[in-house]
C-alpha cells in the first residue's frame, strides 16, 4: 500500500488493486462507495498499530484484497474493510448501517459476534489436548449459519493474521491462535469448501505448532519435487499427447500435498515419508462433465487403473459439494500416479467452495444452499444438544465419509463405518427415533453392520415405538446420531422431572387448601420466583422434580413459620417418638423411621410414609412397592429443613467391556464428587457390555443427579440408572 494511500486522504489506491485482483473495472458508484469505507476505516483506525507496528488500517485492507481474490461482491469487501470498526473503536452498528446499509451492517455485526467470543481455553497438561467452550462454538455456528459471507470474512481476517503471525512475540499466544486455527476454522474452510484458505491456513498453524517438524518436513520435500520434476513433465507430456488425438479442450497442472497434510497422513497412518505416493498428482481440467468421463477413459488406456482407487465426485460429491474425479494408476515405470480431472466450473468450487457463487453471479441465495449451511439452520436444535468438545470437532472437521442410497435412489454422506442407525436419524430424527431395523440392498441386515459406499438402504419403521434405545449409542457413528440420541433421552427425564414437580406442587397446595392455579396466579408465586430466584412456574417445577428445590425449603417460603401451626393435620395413627430428624410426619419431627432398601429415598425425592408391623417406613412415592398400599397406611411425609446425613442408593453402571479402566475412573469420580463407596461388584453383561453395582452414600438428590451426570460424561460409560429411583 502507498503512502498516498496510508496518510488517509483517498482509497483510490485501494480501489485500482481491487481492480486489478479482480481483473475488470469497477462501476462509478461501487468505486465510490470502496473509498468512503477505506476513509472510514482509516479515520477510526487512525491511533492504532498492529504488533508488526505498522498501521492498523493495513490490516483491514489486506483482509479486503483476500475478499477480492475470492470475487466476493461488494458489501462483503466493504465490510472486510469494516470488519473491525465495531470491536475496536466504539463505532455503533446503527452507524455503519446508516452510511454503508443493511448487508454491510449485518455481515459487520455477524463478525463482531465472532471475534467477541473466547473459542479457546490453555491446554490440558495432562491430556494435552485443545479445550474450547462448546457454547462459544454453537455460537459462532449460528451467527454464520444465515449469512454464509459472515464466516468467509471472518476467515479472510483470520488468514491475514496468520500469515503475520510471526509479529506476535508472546509465544504462548502465538501457539493459542494457531489451535484455534487449526481446530476451528481451517475445518470450517473445509466444510464450505475453500480449500484454498483451508490449506493456507493449516501449513501456517503446523509451521506455528511444530517448527522443527515443519522445517524437516519441507526440506524432504523441496528434495523430492526435485527428484520427481523429470518424470513428471514426461508423464505430462504423454497424456497430453494422447489427449490431443481426442480434440478435447483441456489444460493439465500439478497438484503438491500441502506438507499439512502429508505430516496428518504420516502421524496418522504411522508411514515414513517415503510411504506416501500421493505426494504429487496431474489435475486435468477441462470444460464440461461428459469430457471428465471421457478423459478418465483416455487415461485408463494408457495405464491400468488400481482397483478400488478409482473416485467419482461427480455423481456422488462430497458433503462440502466438492466434484472431481480421481483415479490412481500403474504407470509404464511400475509406480502409482494419481490423477484428477474436473471441469473449470468443478475445479473454482474447489478452490473458493460456497465463494464460487460469486463467480457464477448466483449470489448469497446460492451460498445457503451449501449442504453444510443447510443443515445448520435445520439442525440448530442439534447443534444445542452437542455437550463434549469431540463431538463438535467431529462434525467440524467430517472425517472420511461414505455415501450410501436411499431406496429412491438419492444418496447420503456418512461417516466411515456408519450404521444403519446413522442412515436412519440422517434421514429424519423422528425416522431414526422409530428405526425396527434395515435392509440393505434387499437383505436384512444386523443392528451393527457396517454400511459400504454404493449401499442401498431401506429403514423398517415401528411407528408404535416410544422411542430409541440407549443401547443404540453402542452401533452409532456419527457424532449427530449420537447428540439426537442424547437429547431424547435428556428431553424425556426433563418431561419426567417437570411431571413429578407439578406433582409435588399439587399436593403441597392439597394440604394449603389451595388450588395450583390460585397458587400459581398469587402474590405468594411472586415471592417464591424471587426467593429460588427463577424465572416462571415451568422452572419451578423442574427444579421440584429433579431435587435442587426441596418441598420442606418450597414450604417455609409459602408458610411462614409463625403459621405452620394452622397446616392441617395429616397424621391418622398413634406415633412412637424417637430420635428421627430426617423427616416431619403429619408436620411433626423426631419420629423413628427406616428407610425402605427398595427406593433407597434421598432428600429431594417425593416421599411418602408406609405404616408396617416393623414401624414406619420412608418410601419414594414412585416407588413399585407403594402402588397397593391402603390409603389408610399411608402417611403425609416431607423431608426436613435441617439435613446433615448422608444417604444410601444404589446406581448401576453400564460399560464397554474391552475398557477395565472405566471402573477405576468410576470410583475415583465418586470420590471427587463427595459419594461414599460402601461396596461395588462388577458382573459380566451382554452385546460386550459390563456392569457395575454400586452402593453409595449421597447427601440429597441434587447430589446424586451431579455425580450420576458426571459418570455419563466417562468415556466408555453406555448408562447410568438408579435402582428404585427415577433419575
Amino acid at each position: 500500500m502507498s503512502e498516498k494511500v496510508l496518510n488517509g486522504t483517498e482509497g483510490l489506491d485501494l480501489v485500482k488493486e481491487i481492480e486489478k485482483i479482480l481483473g475488470f473495472r469497477i462501476k462509478r458508484r461501487e468505486r465510490e462507495k470502496i473509498i468512503a469505507a477505506y476513509e472510514f476505516a482509516f479515520t477510526h483506525h487512525r491511533s492504532q498499530f498492529r504488533d508488526s507496528g505498522e498501521p492498523f488500517i493495513i490490516h483491514p485492507v489486506a483482509v479486503s484484497k483476500i475478499l477480492a481474490e475470492l470475487r466476493a461482491d461488494l458489501a462483503t469487501i466493504i465490510a472486510g474493510l469494516l470488519h473491525d470498526i465495531v470491536e475496536d473503536c466504539e463505532v455503533s452498528i446503527d452507524e455503519v448501517r446508516e452510511k454503508f446499509g443493511n448487508d454491510v451492517a449485518n455481515i459487520v455485526n455477524g463478525v463482531t459476534k465472532i471475534s467477541n467470543l473466547n473459542l479457546t481455553q490453555k491446554l490440558d497438561k495432562k491430556e494435552a489436548k485443545f479445550k474450547m467452550k462448546v457454547e462459544t462454538i454453537r455460537k459462532m455456528l449460528f451467527a454464520m449459519s444465515d449469512d454464509p459471507r459472515v464466516i468467509i470474512v471472518k476467515l479472510a481476517d483470520r488468514l491475514h493474521n496468520m500469515r503475520t503471525i510471526q509479529h506476535l512475540k508472546d509465544d504462548t499466544k502465538r501457539k493459542e491462535k494457531a489451535n484455534e486455527t487449526l481446530k476451528i476454522y481451517a475445518p470450517i474452510a473445509h466444510r464450505i469448501g475453500i480449500h484454498k484458505i483451508k490449506w493456507e491456513l493449516e501449513d501456517i498453524s503446523f509451521k506455528t505448532l511444530y517448527p522443527e517438524q515443519y522445517r524437516e518436513l519441507k526440506l524432504m520435500m523441496n528434495r523430492k519435487l526435485q527428484e520427481r520434476q523429470s518424470i513428471m513433465d514426461e508423464y505430462r507430456r504423454i497424456v497430453t499427447s494422447e489427449l490431443r488425438k481426442y480434440r478435447i479442450n483441456f489444460r493439465i497442472e500439478g497438484r503438491v500435498k500441502h506438507l499439512y497434510s502429508i505430516w496428518t497422513k504420516m502421524t496418522r497412518k504411522n508411514k515414513a515419508f517415503d510411504e506416501i505416493y500421493d505426494l504429487i498428482a496431474l489435475r486435468i481440467i477441462t470444460e464440461s462433465d461428459v469430457d471428465c468421463y471421457k478423459i478418465l477413459g483416455i487415461v485408463h488406456s494408457l495405464w491400468a487403473p488400481i482397483p478400488g482407487r478409482i473416485k467419482d465426485y461427480i455423481a456422488t460429491p462430497k458433503s462440502n459439494g466438492y466434484r472431481s474425479l480421481h483415479t490412481t494408476l500403474v504407470t509404464h515405470n511400475g509406480e502409482p500416479l494419481e490423477i484428477q480431472i474436473r471441469s473449470e466450473t468443478m475445479h473454482r468450487e474447489a478452490e473458493y467452495g460456497v465463494a464460487a457463487h460469486w463467480l457464477y453471479k448466483e449470489g448469497i441465495s446460492s451460498m445457503r444452499k451449501n449442504p453444510w449451511f443447510e443443515k445448520l439452520r435445520k439442525d440448530e436444535a442439534l447443534i444445542s444438544s452437542f455437550e463434549d468438545l469431540s463431538a463438535l470437532s467431529k462434525m467440524l472437521s467430517g472425517g472420511d465419509e461414505i455415501y450410501v442410497f436411499t431406496p429412491k435412489g438419492d444418496f447420503i454422506h456418512l461417516p466411515k463405518g456408519a450404521t444403519s442407525i446413522d442412515f436412519a436419524y440422517a434421514i429424519h430424527t423422528e425416522i431414526g427415533h422409530h428405526f425396527a431395523g434395515a435392509k440393505v440392498n434387499d437383505r436384512i441386515v444386523p443392528i451393527d453392520y457396517e454400511l459400504k459406499a454404493g449401499d442401498r438402504v431401506e429403514i423398517i419403521v415401528n411407528k408404535a415405538s416410544e422411542g430409541p434405545s440407549l443401547d443404540w449409542l453402542k452401533y452409532a457413528k456419527s457424532s449427530s446420531t449420537r447428540a439426537k440420541i442424547r437429547r431424547f433421552f435428556k428431553n424425556k427425564t426433563n418431561a419426567e422431572f417437570m411431571e413429578r414437580g407439578r406433582d409435588i406442587c399439587k399436593k403441597l397446595c392439597k394440604r394449603l387448601g389451595k388450588s395450583v392455579d390460585e397458587f400459581l396466579e398469587s402474590d405468594t408465586m411472586e415471592r417464591v420466583l424471587k426467593k429460588f430466584n427463577i424465572n416462571s412456574e415451568k422452572d419451578l417445577f423442574f427444579k421440584l422434580g429433579e431435587g435442587s428445590i426441596t418441598t420442606s425449603e418450597l414450604l417455609k417460603t409459602i408458610q411462614p413459620e409463625e403459621e405452620e401451626s394452622k397446616l392441617p393435620e395429616v397424621s391418622r395413627v398413634k406415633i412412637k417418638p424417637g430420635k428421627g430428624k430426617e423427616v416431619l410426619i403429619g408436620g411433626q419431627t423426631g419420629i423413628d423411621v427406616y428407610f425402605a432398601k427398595c427406593c433407597n429415598p434421598v432428600p429431594g425425592d417425593d416421599i411418602v410414609a408406609i405404616i408396617s408391623k416393623r414401624g414406619i417406613s420412608i418410601h419414594n412415592a414412585k416407588c413399585k412397592n407403594v402402588r397397593n398400599v391402603p390409603l389408610e397406611k399411608q402417611l403425609s411425609a416431607e423431608w426436613s429443613l435441617s439435613l446433615n446425613d448422608m444417604y444410601r442408593v444404589k446406581v448401576i453402571v453400564d460399560f464397554d467391556a474391552s475398557d477395565r479402566s472405566v471402573i477405576s475412573k468410576v470410583i475415583d469420580k465418586f470420590k471427587v464428587k463427595g459419594a461414599k463407596v460402601i461396596k461395588y461388584t462388577v458382573e459380566s453383561g451382554k452385546w460386550g457390555y459390563d456392569f457395575m453395582d454400586a452402593n453409595i452414600l449421597v447427601k440429597d438428590l441434587g447430589h446424586l443427579t451431579s455425580i450420576m451426570e458426571s459418570l455419563r460424561s466417562i468415556k466408555g460409560v453406555q448408562r447410568v440408572i438408579r435402582v428404585g429411583g427415577a433419575i
